[in-house]
């Protein structure tokens, strides 16, 4: 999968374990720790569901460089819900579309994939997440997953287009 969003972004699914993603998400994982301290995300995840069809993980790049990741896998047992998890742009990329265009990515994978919504909990000392996630059509939903009971989570929820 390549999309090409926008003028010098370009969009590549790849595995989780891929050496790149990798780097992406420790770089995401120190981001969380600096905003919340600790190591970042916690929660449990799996590197198989990120697989085709219950999940993908995808790259930005941005003028040729890595700038971003951001993947989804099932949540629940309908198979109508994504999970957005491992958003996250590098700070050189930052306010030059590559987390929208990245959303708009995991967008239309889940949808490919058969999925209605995509779901995501987020915290509430990440300002820039939530300004994109409520300009993306993103409504605040009932708190889910690893971080439903701890203080500053926000979940959000977008039903998904059916044209997708």
């Amino acid at each position: 999968m390549t999309d090409l969003l926008q003028a010098g972004v370009e969009i590549r699914r790849v595995r989780y374990t891929d050496a790149v993603a990798q780097r992406l998400v420790a770089a995401a994982m120190a981001d969380l720790g600096a905003r919340y301290g600790g190591t970042g995300d916690d929660t449990p995840v799996d590197p198989a569901h990120f697989d085709p069809p219950g999940g993908a993980f995808l790259i930005a790049h941005l003028d040729g460089a890595p700038a971003g990741c951001a993947g989804w896998r099932s949540h629940g047992t309908s198979g109508e819900d994504a999970e957005l998890k491992r958003m996250y742009v590098a700070d050189a990329a930052r306010g030059r579309g590559v987390a929208r265009a990245l959303l708009a990515a995991v967008e239309r994978s889940a949808a490919g994939q058969g999925r209605r919504r995509v779901i995501l909990e987020c915290g509430d000392k990440q300002p820039e997440a939530i300004a994109l996630y409520s300009s993306s059509g993103y409504a605040r939903i009932p708190n889910f997953g690893y971080y439903r009971d701890s203080p500053g989570c926000l979940s959000f929820g977008r039903v998904l287009s059916a044209d997708w």
